[in-house]
């Protein structure tokens, strides 16, 4: 499918107002779903974990999960929320093919967390305060395979295979209030709100927030309204966005989308549309439905859930801090400049810095191995850095040994090498392969006089004082040993040699 024709992004911005509105879909890390007792585990085969609960059949009942419930209601508080003393769960009936009951059960006018707000910090250091509307629980759909098609989805397909794994499974939706004023700053404005909600909820534990496996997706509503007018202009919804680089590009699209057709007359349609990573746009899904289209009524087979105030404020009492605060602080304590704590956070790996502070190696050390030649290494395997097989104690102990002397930084890269390939802990691998710096001067100096005796002219610019000239020495000894010595050490001994 070809792209639409689009309006440039600043004629768009131009003429008309951006008004945004973000729903962010968060499954929960519970042991088990959120009305049976059926696993919550990513990668089963398909169509094991289920039971009559998830899969609908006759005569089955379900039961809410409690640690669900607690997650549910720590997010709210951790979004400023107020914590509804009574919620019913109610039916959303609308076809589910990954469904087996035909209906989704969901929260409607009585969510577990309602009026909250987060702030928002933009790279540039401006700050928007996001309101939310309403945090609720509900569960998730199965998967649908589509087989036979160019690109893997359903228009082309020749069948789709269900897998109800995942039919069940506890969601959160958090829906935010219109957003309004982002200007030009709306695309990164979602972005920069669903890292926010993204980080959160991986701070408290509630959900792993990989959004490649869809634990946190967006639904980003776009509408445009020309400036001045009051009423808001008619919006798409882009469904299930799982990327942070998506949600801001999708965002930008439907912006660039929507401003030509209405700059040219035209009209938008309420719909759902998909986004394309691979062809950079998005397509038309379906006309977009109304509450009143799913006729939503109260679910009759559960209690309202009714949370005790004395448990409410134990679960918040157990929040953690919170990440914006967490960042503030630790960027204070590790001395960082903007922008390498900016490429810390950016490239989601203050967790493994942090730890590997933690575990004894200076902040800037590890920020530089994380990075920088670990991510090297992850970006040539096609890896995400937090998937190597290296720990953050590991890191801190191989920087120790490049600290005392005992590791030049290239031996260390070794080490590194050698842990990821399984050959067990640094300590290990040194002994392994013989990397140690040898600090026996002796026989530095024995293989200094051999490079200076072969290089009888650069010792004499040396004794001129032209020191640069031992860079030719330097490279000798260390090839003549094998590398395995400091190489500021040698340059020492070196222009002491050469000086008598």
């Amino acid at each position: 499918m070809a792209k639409e024709q689009l309006l440039s992004y600043e004629d768009a911005l131009d003429k008309f107002e951006v008004v945004i509105g973000l729903e962010v879909h968060v499954e929960l890390n519970t042991k088990s779903k959120m009305f049976c007792g059926c696993a919550n585990v990513f990668g089963s085969e398909p169509n094991t974990n289920v039971c009559p609960i998830c899969i609908a059949l006759p005569g089955s009942l379900p039961a809410v999960n409690r640690k669900a419930v607690e997650s549910s209601i720590a997010i709210g508080l951790a979004l400023d929320c107020q914590i509804a003393p009574t919620g019913r769960f109610a039916r959303k009936n609308y076809f589910y093919p990954d469904l087996a009951k035909n209906f989704q059960t969901s929260q409607y006018d009585e969510p577990i967390a309602f009026e909250g707000k987060i702030d928002i910090e933009l790279e540039s250091g401006e700050v928007h305060t996001v309101l939310i509307e309403r945090a609720h629980m509900e569960e998730d759909a199965g998967k649908l395979t589509h087989v036979g098609g160019a690109t893997g989805r359903i228009q082309g397909a020749e069948y789709s295979l269900v897998d109800y794994n995942r039919a069940g499974v506890p969601l959160v939706e958090i829906v935010t209030k219109p957003i309004f004023g982002a200007g030009d700053k709306a695309p990164e404005l979602a972005a920069a709100y669903v890292r926010a909600i993204r980080e959160i909820v991986k701070a408290m534990d509630v959900s792993d927030a990989k959004m490649e496996r869809g634990n946190v997706r967006c639904d980003a509503n776009v509408s445009l309204r020309p400036k001045g007018q009051e009423k808001l202009g008619t919006r798409t919804e882009t469904k299930n966005v799982n990327s942070l680089r998506s949600v801001e590009n999708a965002v930008r699209y439907e912006i660039q989308r929507q401003g030509y057709i209405l700059a040219n007359g035209g009209t938008i349609t309420q719909e759902t549309r998909h986004w394309h990573e691979d062809r950079g746009h998005t397509s038309s899904g379906r006309p977009k439905s109304d509450a009143d289209d799913y006729r939503y009524f109260p679910e009759p087979d559960l209690v309202p859930v009714q949370p005790s105030k004395e448990w409410i404020e134990e679960i918040r009492a157990s929040l953690p801090e919170m990440p914006s605060l967490r960042r503030r602080r630790l960027q204070e304590e590790w001395g960082f400049a903007e922008l390498e704590f900016r490429d810390v956070v950016n490239s989601d790996l203050l967790d493994q810095v942090e730890d590997t502070v933690k575990a004894g190696a200076a902040p800037q050390a590890a920020r530089k191995w994380w990075t920088g030649e670990l991510a090297r290494i992850a970006n040539a395997e096609n890896l995400v850095v937090q998937d190597l097989s290296i720990t953050p104690l590991q890191v801190a102990q191989i920087q120790k040994l490049i600290d005392a002397g005992d590791l030049t930084d290239r031996m260390a890269r070794d080490v590194v090498a050698g842990v990821l390939a399984g050959e067990g802990e640094p300590a290990q691998v040194i002994e392994k392969r013989g990397l140690k710096v040898v600090k026996d001067d002796g026989a530095l100096i024995e293989a200094i006089d051999k490079a200076l005796a072969s290089q009888p002219d650069v010792l004499e610019k040396i004794r001129e004082g032209k020191v640069q000239a031992a860079g030719a020495v330097i490279g000798a000894v260390m090839q003549a040993m094998r590398g395995q010595v400091d190489a500021a050490r040698v340059r020492e001994l070196i222009l002491e040699r050469a000086s008598k």
